[in-house]
């Protein structure tokens, strides 16, 4: 408790899923829009570096699990199945059955070579961990971003260094 307010601490990791923006520059939207589009994926560096991602709706199960629990202190929520982005390219291009090559660029240079969450406090304190595989996710956010295409028409995709225009939707 602080200044008499309850508080809970939640260190999110990777998270994906539909109504993300797009073009805002992230590896999931980037591949996925690239390899719908026919477009060259793009990889920084050699794809060895990993990450770990975790659907949306994971996410918002642990952040329920947290608020409404007792436990205080700072808890990760993420998904500790780790990918190669290597890897990950290659899972997205099979899912979408595109056409498109995966291309190799210059490494960014603070790019960490890993990032993979240690969910052992969420599991013991607030009894959370993932529970949608990240393919049936990639499956749903596949999904989301064939509908933006039809309705909205090529959706440029942003790499290190460029910032994404974010765009209220009519209907929000």
């Amino acid at each position: 408790e602080q200044s008499g307010v309850d508080v809970r601490v939640a260190r999110i990791f990777n998270t994906f899923g539909p109504r993300m923006n797009p073009s805002d520059g992230r590896v999931v939207s980037n591949f996925i829009v690239q390899a719908l589009q026919g477009h060259d994926m793009t990889i920084y560096g050699d794809g060895s570096a990993t990450r770990s991602f975790q659907y949306v709706d994971d996410l918002v199960r642990g952040l329920m699990a947290l608020m409404e629990g007792s436990y205080d202190m700072p808890v990760n929520l993420g998904n500790p199945e780790e990918y190669s982005i290597g890897q990950f390219a290659k899972l997205i291009h099979g899912i979408t059955h595109s056409n498109s090559s995966i291309k190799n660029l210059p490494a960014t240079a603070d790019d960490p070579r890993q990032r993979k969450p240690d969910i052992t406090v969420a599991r013991n304190n607030i009894g959370w961990e993932p529970r949608v595989h990240v393919e049936d996710g990639l499956q749903h956010t596949i999904r989301y971003f064939q509908q933006e295409l039809r309705e909205n028409g090529e959706i440029a995709s942003t790499g290190p260094g460029q910032f994404a225009a974010v765009t209220k939707r009519n209907d929000e």
